[in-house]
């Protein structure tokens, strides 16, 4: 049985007015089970050149009502750079240079992506598919 393993750490000492210390991890199943998932879309670039809104991700591509995961991460160095992020039509959050997110998917939706300048913005992403 393959096993994946999402971890996340967050640590701080000027945030709170203590110091932050906060790790939490989750082993990846597929869905409704405990047997871990054995697939991924494999780690892609997408590299766009203008601020039209796009799909990245389409729901007809993948299995609907599942516990499929999305990696995010807007690979840009320029602060200012953005990429607005969308599932179906609501917007749930922007990603600037070098931020990431590691969101559950349902696989129900679209992920669109709507770059905020006309330079080259690169997004790295992939898919870990439940069955």
């Amino acid at each position: 049985m393959a096993t994946t393993t999402a971890q996340i750490t967050l640590t701080s000492n000027d945030l709170t007015s203590d110091a932050l210390s906060l790790t939490t991890t989750a082993t990846l199943t597929d869905t409704g089970s405990k047997v871990g998932v054995t697939e991924t879309s494999g780690l892609s670039r997408k590299i766009t050149t203008a601020t039209d809104e796009y799909t990245l991700l389409a729901e007809a591509d993948y299995a609907d009502d599942k516990a499929h995961k999305v990696y995010l991460k807007h690979v840009g160095t320029t602060d200012s750079d953005r990429v607005d992020v969308k599932l179906a039509s609501q917007h749930v959050g922007r990603l600037y240079a070098g931020d990431w997110m590691f969101i559950p998917w349902s696989g129900g939706t679209d992920i669109k992506l709507t770059p905020n300048v006309a330079t080259s913005v690169t997004v790295e992403y992939m898919v870990i598919i439940s069955s």
